[in-house]
């Protein structure tokens, strides 16, 4: 467990490797190289595919295990983890920058405001499933929530992820009475025709220029359409709860070893057999558009246990100091998760769009699992390398410098 002097330096700037709490950058590393595990969906094949199995590729065999195993594992999982922990990150900054006197919401806000720069720069000129927009608009509410005692915290981040489920589940009551060019869109945008299926395949094994028409269009809809009506609400309450579980100590490594192995259990006892009831259901129904709203919510709510077993388990291994180099690792990945995010979209754009090698739409989903792991194998010996010669990952070290108007130190 982190003592007070580990987590609060008493120096001015950001954290440097003393004032650093050890299990948040295992965690974050851990969710870093797990949310590949998704987005590598989003890099590879058309916006369809990414809800909808059956809108695209072939869904057989391992193929189908791959998926199966994606969504059961992976989906919702460690966008959940990297919520919690960005709104831990907003309590520490703001202890760490009142411990020194120091006023820290003017910090707050050009960090929120870079973020959602880097984020725009990210979704439109690079890869559409950008999370540092999202990230970036919730953060700007939630601080003011700082202060609030982790009862409070609590009750309000649980609340906020019950707006989304409210929404879907009006929406898919109502779906009936719909206009019918509501109705069309939808469908279309769930299931795409072979014409809307061959224009953005060929787009993104087009160049960078013919990229943007699909790029665009895939950005705006998470942003003017997903955003208000799913992630929003998902991302607010997850933030809300991740300040509440390090104010108790959850995420600091700071609670019994016998409540960490409860969690881990019932996590996953409770939250795999709803996700899985959720595929039955999905598959059962032929992945029919009018089961979109109502067959999202198995997983949105068994996501939530599992992330939590998840981040029971690597609290564990941080306190009992098992397999030492995989927590070195996963620490070293997640020091450098800004750098490592971009550093994915670099890599997988580069395999599957045209400014590349233009294998998008090409590959399947076993292909896909077999290139998550490559780039992990990339990663890790990267990050391990890096940090041993500089302090920060070089996005890193740029966002410090922009957030705190001054050159950080770069090299040990």
């Amino acid at each position: 467990m982190a003592s007070t002097e580990q987590l609060i330096s008493p120096t001015e700037g950001p954290v440097t490797d003393s004032g650093r709490i050890e299990s948040i950058d295992v965690l974050r590393g851990f969710a870093l190289l797990g949310i590949l595990v998704m987005n590598i969906q989003g890099f590879s094949m058309i916006g369809a595919a990414y809800l909808n199995p059956a809108a695209y590729g072939d869904l057989s065999g391992a193929n189908w295990w791959v998926w199966v195993l994606s969504h059961l594992f992976a989906d919702q999982k460690f966008m959940t983890l990297f919520s919690v922990l960005f709104g831990a990150g907003i309590v520490m900054m703001w202890e760490r920058a009142e411990a020194t006197g120091r006023k820290s919401t003017g910090l707050h806000y050009r960090r929120t405001l870079w973020l959602l720069v880097f984020g725009l720069v990210h979704a439109y000129l690079l890869w559409s499933g950008d999370i540092l927009f999202l990230y970036a608009i919730c953060a700007s509410w939630v601080y003011w929530l700082r202060r609030a005692s982790p009862k409070v915290l609590t009750i309000v981040g649980s609340l906020v992820l019950m707006v989304s489920p409210v929404l879907y589940l009006a929406a898919g009551s109502t779906m009936p009475s719909w206009p019918t060019q509501d109705l069309i869109a939808l469908t279309e945008s769930w299931a795409p025709g072979h014409e809307a299926v061959t224009r953005e395949v060929g787009n993104f094994q087009g160049s960078w220029g013919q990229q943007m028409e699909s790029r665009v269009q895939l950005a705006r809809g998470l942003q003017l359409e997903a955003l208000p009506f799913w992630g929003f609400w998902r991302a607010s309450g997850l933030m809300l709860l991740g300040m509440a579980l390090f104010k108790v100590g959850f995420l600091r490594a700071g609670l019994s070893d016998g409540l960490y192995r409860r969690l881990l259990l019932g996590g996953l006892v409770f939250g795999l057999p709803l996700i899985a009831f959720g595929i039955q259901q999905n598959f059962a129904a032929d992945w029919d558009v009018s089961r979109f709203f109502l067959g999202s919510l198995y997983n949105y709510f068994g996501s939530l246990p599992v992330s939590l077993a998840y981040a029971s388990a690597i609290m564990l291994m941080c306190r009992r100091g098992t397999w030492v180099f995989l927590q070195r690792s996963f620490a070293a990945v997640g020091r450098m998760a800004l750098t490592n995010y971009f550093a994915q979209t670099i890599i997988c754009t580069t395999i599957f769009y045209g400014h590349g090698l233009g294998y998008f739409g090409e590959v399947d989903r076993v292909g896909q699992i077999i290139i998550v792991l490559g780039v992990w194998l990339f990663q890790i010996p990267f990050s391990l390398w890096w940090l041993e010669r500089f302090l920060f990952g070089p996005f890193e070290w740029l966002w410090r410098s922009l957030s705190y108007l001054k050159f950080q130190p770069m090299r040990r």
